[in-house]
């Protein structure tokens, strides 16, 4: 049953990923990749949420299966974090990498603090 809960909940986050970034990153006409700073930061605070309502309020596991395992590893992406960080530096925008890396790790993690602590506070 977990396997089918993390294969469904990642069927669900991997389109929600490409649709996501493809329209977050429409909207900018930057080098900086705001599609996928957007569903990482998103995502880390959606896990930010689960862990903590499995840990705290005592959700079901299967929750955090679903939601943080599947639909979160579908939609977030260290992979295209990499990836784009790498264009950038070859590309020879190494602010925009450094942006990248610096705001990406402190707004994921600020991100999954705020959803730990907002349903910490239930």
């Amino acid at each position: 049953m977990a396997v089918l809960l993390v294969f469904v909940g990642g069927m669900l986050g991997a389109p929600l990923r490409y649709l996501t970034d493809r329209a977050v990153q429409s909207r900018h006409d930057s080098l900086y990749p705001w599609g996928t700073f957007t569903v990482n930061v998103v995502g880390s605070f959606i896990l930010g949420l689960i862990a903590a309502g499995v840990a705290r309020q005592g959700w079901p596991t299967d929750v955090s299966l679903f939601v943080g395992t599947g639909v979160c590893g579908g939609l977030t992406t260290f992979s295209t974090f990499g990836y784009e960080t790498v264009r950038l530096l070859n590309s020879g925008a190494m602010r925009f990498a450094a942006l990248n890396v610096l705001g990406s790790l402190a707004a994921g993690l600020a991100a999954a603090a705020a959803g730990w602590a907002l349903v910490a506070a239930l």
